[in-house]
């Protein structure tokens, strides 16, 4: 997790954490849309990401629109936080969507297992298109996709297998 030849979390552990850090985040913006209390698990929920955008095995530009979309979340997050008019905090999250969708749509592709390429193109898209579309379309168009997020994390989680020189790997189990 810190060092290139020490894993200090295994990866499933790394996998399952991010959901379980946007389950808040998701049951808020499910009853109480806008709450500002759901920023702050939001906040640990893409620091806990960062770990799983490093070991995926990506392209180096995926990677770096996973860490663009992590660096524009936790920053519409905290502006949400200092009461920065929703407006501007909204359109920066917004934006950094468009490189989530990038990540996911590229990581998925590059997964053997289905159901990893299957959800995580369909996340990807949903949240890249919603960016552009949200200045039409009601924030509750997004939860199709947040609900996504935790499906597709859990997934990494039950199939990702590391390569035997410990390069991350994404090939499906064997039993």
């Amino acid at each position: 997790m810190l060092t290139p030849t020490r894993e200090v979390l295994s990866f499933r552990t790394l996998a399952v954490l991010p959901s379980v850090l946007f389950m808040p985040s998701l049951v808020t913006f499910a009853v109480a849309p806008g709450a500002v209390a759901a920023e702050y698990t939001g906040v640990l929920f893409h620091l806990a990401i960062m770990f799983i955008v490093a070991r995926l095995p990506a392209p180096q530009w995926a990677k770096a629109a996973g860490f663009g979309w992590l660096t524009l979340d936790v920053l519409s997050a905290i502006m949400t936080i200092n009461e920065v008019p929703h407006e501007i905090a909204w359109s920066v999250r917004l934006g950094g969507h468009v490189l989530a969708g990038m990540w996911f749509i590229t990581t998925s592709l590059l997964a053997r297992p289905r159901s990893i390429r299957v959800v995580g193109v369909v996340l990807g898209t949903w949240l890249a298109l919603y960016s552009f579309l949200g200045n039409v379309l009601p924030q509750e168009f997004l939860f199709p996709g947040g609900i996504l997020v935790p499906v597709w994390f859990l997934l990494l989680a039950w199939k990702h297998q590391p390569s035997q020189d410990g390069a991350p790997s994404l090939s499906p189990r064997t039993a």
